[in-house]
């Protein structure tokens, strides 16, 4: 199979902050954020993947900047790296400033989704090659949040997770 680039799979979703969507401070919904962010990661993982895609974790989501009512809210989401099924997924979200127009990164994620056939059955997805620096660092990243989540799981034992006991040994 051959390698895709992340930037194959970059998706940006840009939607509006409306009144039904938010919280007594006026603020957008935690939950209907994650729900946008997993939209927006989905059609990333499909654009790699070219499979039907399923959400399989959250693994991570930083409410860093509230989203105020009648904010443009922007998801850019985008593979970070490929397994044999699985892809991971970095996202950003940005409001837009209504009068300068000036972006501010409100938030961030990563998402884990798993290529599935037409029985639900996960299927092989294609290897993913960093071009730039920031996606090589999400790139190698990726290789020990699977290796951890893998050890809390009791699916890998701890010392064959050597990428991830690399960050604990010199």
């Amino acid at each position: 199979m051959k390698a895709k680039t992340p930037s194959e799979s970059h998706t940006i979703l840009s939607d509006l902050v409306l009144p039904g969507e938010t919280n007594p401070l006026n603020n957008l919904f935690g939950g209907e954020l994650l729900a946008r962010m997993d939209r927006a990661a989905s059609i990333a993982a499909r654009r790699h993947s070219r499979r039907i895609v399923v959400t399989v974790s959250v693994n991570h989501v930083a409410f860093k900047k509230a989203v105020p009512l009648g904010s443009v809210v922007t998801i850019e989401a985008k593979v970070s790296r490929a397994f044999k099924s699985s892809m991971e997924i970095v996202i950003d979200v940005w409001i837009e400033d209504r009068e300068s127009g000036n972006r501010t990164k409100a938030n961030d994620a990563i998402y884990t989704f798993v290529a599935v056939d037409d029985m639900g059955i996960p299927v092989s997805v294609p290897p993913i090659k960093p071009e730039t620096d920031e996606e090589k660092m999400h790139y190698d990243a990726a290789l020990r949040r699977r290796q951890l989540s893998l050890v809390l799981a009791k699916k890998m034992k701890p010392e064959e997770a050597t990428e991830l006991k690399a960050l604990f040994t010199s």
